[in-house]
Order: C-alpha cells, then sequence, then structure tokens
C-alpha cells in the first residue's frame, strides 16, 4: 500500500508491503533518469529508513529503472565541481550498500550508466528478462563517477568493465546474469513478487546475522586473509551469543525448525 514521506520528491514514492520498504523511482516519462534532488533523497532516505522496515525493495515505475544521469542536470562544472558532484553520489550509494537494510533492487529495462551504478549499491539484484545493462560514458567522453569503478568492476572483474565501457557493449538480463550483475532472474512482471518474497525471507533473519553479513563480510573480502579470518572469528563469536542464535540453534538440535533440502528452507 502507498505511504506517505513528506521528504520524498516526486520523483520518488514508497510503498509499505507489511516489513517491506518499497521504493520507486517515479521519472518514468524520463526512464527513471537520475537528477541531484533525487541522488540526494535516496541519501537522506537510506540514512534515516522508516522504523518499521526490516528490508528495502528498490524498484521503478514505467518500462525502466533507469537510464542514468539526467543530462539536464550536466553543467559546465570545473574540476572541482565535477569532483564534489561524484562525491555526492558516493554519499548517496554509500548509505544503500553500508546502511543498516538489506536492499534488493528490481531492474527492467534500460539499467544503463548512473543507473547500473544505483543497482550495485543494493545487496540483491532481481532482473526481468527486459533488463539490459550499459556503460556509455566512455563513448561521450565521459568517466564513470556513481561508483560504477568499484561496485561493476568487483562484480564482473576489470577485463569485463572495460570492454563495456570501450565499445558500449551492452549486456541482455541473461548475460548480465552469467557475468555476475543478476543475483535471480525472472520473467517480464515477476519482479516486484520475486523481491517482495525475498525480503519477506531477509526480514525474518535475527538482526545480528544480517549486520554480520552486510557490514562484515564486505570489509573481510576487502582485507588481508589473516586479517580477514580473524574478523571472521570475532564476528562469528558475537554472532553464536546472541539469545536469538542460541534459541535458532536448540530449535534446530531439538527437531523443531526447518530443514534445508533443494528449494530452500522451508518456512
Amino acid at each position: 500500500m502507498s505511504h506517505s514521506c513528506p521528504d520524498l520528491p516526486a520523483s520518488l514514492a514508497l510503498e509499505r508491503h507489511g516489513d517491506t520498504a518499497v521504493l520507486l523511482l517515479n521519472r518514468p516519462a524520463k526512464r527513471n533518469a537520475l537528477d541531484d534532488a533525487t541522488i540526494i533523497a535516496l541519501g537522506a532516505f537510506f540514512a534515516a529508513p522508516p522504523a518499521w522496515a526490516r528490508a528495502v525493495v528498490l524498484a521503478a515505475e514505467g518500462a525502466h529503472f533507469s537510464a542514468g544521469l539526467d543530462l539536464g542536470e550536466l553543467t559546465d562544472r570545473d574540476a572541482v565541481g565535477g569532483l564534489h558532484h561524484s562525491r555526492m553520489w558516493h554519499e548517496a550509494f554509500g548509505r544503500i550498500e553500508h546502511g543498516p537494510l538489506p536492499v534488493i533492487a528490481v531492474l527492467k529495462g534500460a539499467v544503463v550508466g548512473g543507473g547500473l551504478e544505483l543497482a550495485t549499491a543494493a545487496h540483491l539484484r532481481v532482473a526481468e528478462d527486459s533488463a539490459f545493462f550499459a556503460l556509455p560514458e566512455g563513448e561521450r567522453g565521459l568517466f564513470v563517477g556513481g561508483g560504477a569503478s568499484v561496485r561493476v568492476s568487483r562484480l564482473i572483474g576489470v577485463q569485463r568493465m572495460t570492454d563495456m565501457m570501450l565499445t558500449g557493449r551492452v549486456l541482455s538480463a541473461a548475460e548480465g546474469e552469467a557475468r555476475g550483475l543478476v543475483d535471480y532472474r525472472v520473467a517480464e512482471g515477476e519482479g516486484i513478487a520475486k523481491a517482495l518474497d525475498l525480503a519477506e525471507r531477509v526480514a525474518g533473519n535475527p538482526p545480528i546475522a544480517t549486520y554480520a553479513v552486510l557490514r562484515a563480510l564486505p570489509r573481510i573480502a576487502d582485507a588481508g586473509p589473516e586479517t580477514g579470518l580473524l574478523l571472521e572469528s570475532l564476528m562469528a563469536a558475537v554472532a553464536q551469543s546472541s539469545a536469538e542464535a542460541k534459541s535458532r540453534m536448540r530449535d534446530f538440535l531439538g527437531g523443531r525448525a526447518a530443514k534445508i533440502d533443494r528449494a530452500g528452507a522451508a518456512r
């Protein structure tokens, strides 16, 4: 159901589905191009998400997730102005990636340039078959500025990102899935339902486990092996000491918890 949020600009809309906040890019006539007001509002939303939310689905109205930077926002900035503009995007998307809630992006149609940068700030990505991915900045004489050189290259590797930027290569949903941009691929129109199902499952995890995955795992992956292993041990000790973890382990050992099968744990 719709949920009013007076701090959101018209370019964003919020819906509530149980414990899941569905945040929609809402400029379909502009293929959900990202202007500065939208970027700033995204950062503010994820810095202080609704208290009732346990997960966020980031989706879009219309046929496209986002065609990238609103070219109407391109101004004759000098180098310092360009630096600060890029860092503004970094700050906003960092609040998505490093915020307290798991974020699942639903991708369809154009996921291009800044739209791809936004999508890769989410923790999971569901792509409908219509989704396509591109980084056209190189062809325009530009360079990515919203985090793609870190987040996209981390997912698909520097070489594949080099190909996309040098040649303008466009990846289909199937190619995006094969290369690691997409975690789940679904038929047209099924993205929101899949994301809400995933969000419900994620929201059911103990908060300390979610914290460990969102906050500790990326830092462990970026650390040297020995530092990473020490951080893993510390996080494992903290997680298993929580009352909820102890209760769930007692249920499992007592045969009261669902067993995992090929379809996933029954819930």
